[in-house]
């Protein structure tokens, strides 16, 4: 049983005994006490249920909104990034693309940083910077894409500044943090499940 195990039975477990015990320091009849038992065994199996189709069901949604809450996926230590591994088994990182938030894979086999047409134009790119589209070899084959560069791509502490990116319609709603960006960090390696990020040192 992994961490996270460990935290939802202590969840769970925590949830069940704060209810008995507001129960029996009231001092209800037992039949009283029986169905108010009931009611809350209800509550919290359904509670849990709702959850499990979430996180199961719906898991780039859970994803998402882990990430909008914060649910401590995305740590800063110092000047040190530390990433855990998303559900899909990639790590995902909240970046501010000159100053417009984005989230982006992180992924040590794309060569160039690349960006979705959308969240390139939000973060006032200029996609004719490169009159003529130049093809890139992707996963799902050679797209034609254009380049540009990102004047400042801020991940928690760590700053890259004039930054090469590719944008094309192809990537749909993608974002890719690619080798571009990861070389110029002083180290990154994946330990335990996260993702660790430590920039150059002075």
């Amino acid at each position: 049983m992994n961490s996270d195990d460990w935290l939802g039975v202590t969840f769970y477990a925590l949830v069940l005994i704060l209810p008995a015990s507001a129960l029996l320091s009231r001092r209800i009849p037992l039949r009283k006490l029986a169905g108010l038992a009931a009611i809350w065994a209800v509550i919290i199996v359904s509670a849990m249920v709702i959850v499990g189709l979430t996180r199961d069901g719906v898991g780039p949604a859970w994803t998402r909104l882990r990430a909008v809450l914060g649910n401590d996926e995305q740590r800063v230590s110092g000047d040190t990034i530390r990433l855990r591994m998303a559900e899909d088994g990639h790590f995902w990182a909240n970046v501010a693309i000159n100053g417009k938030q984005a989230r982006m894979l992180i992924d040590s086999g794309a060569t160039t940083t690349s960006l979705s047409v959308d969240t390139a134009r939000a973060a006032g790119l200029d996609l004719d910077q490169s009159s003529i589209p130049v093809p890139i070899q992707t996963a799902n084959g050679t797209v034609m894409a254009h380049t540009s560069s990102i004047a400042r791509l801020e991940l928690g502490p760590i700053v890259a500044i004039d930054l090469r990116a590719n944008v094309a319609e192809e990537f749909g709603s993608m974002n890719v943090l690619g080798m571009n960006f990861l070389s110029r960090l002083g180290s990154w390696r994946v330990d335990n499940g996260w993702l660790i990020l430590e920039p150059i040192h002075a």
